[in-house]
């Protein structure tokens, strides 16, 4: 039982899965950290009912007073990743949670946003 549940939790903190494919955040979050208007970006996956999970971007903006589109950003990404991988929702936040280590806890995340 507790290998599967790490199974389960390294999934959710390593990989994705949308639509029957594999998302690797870190691969999004470099394709996205490169805008000129995001300073820091992290990757997770939500529930949607079509997909399975949705690649959700949670941006916090190099300019505070002049955040990204999230339009813009997705048209950014579908430039730079397949069309599977293009986040399907942006969320713009104030700063990205990070621990003093500067780590994020993806699954906070997710359970924060109804996972």
């Amino acid at each position: 039982m507790e290998a599967v549940s790490n199974a389960s939790r390294i999934r959710t903190l390593a990989e994705q899965c949308t639509g029957g494919a594999n998302v690797f955040p870190a691969e999004v979050e470099a394709a996205l950290i490169d805008h000129p208007a995001i300073a820091d970006v992290v990757v997770i996956g939500l529930r949607d009912s079509r997909w399975g999970r949705r690649v959700h971007a949670v941006i916090e903006p190099a300019d505070p007073d002049a955040p990204p589109d999230p339009a813009e950003v997705v048209s950014y990404a579908r430039g730079r990743l397949a069309p599977y991988k293009v986040p399907k929702s942006v969320e713009i936040v104030d700063a990205v949670p990070r621990s003093a280590a500067t780590k994020v806890n993806r699954g906070a995340l997710v359970r924060a946003r109804g996972g």
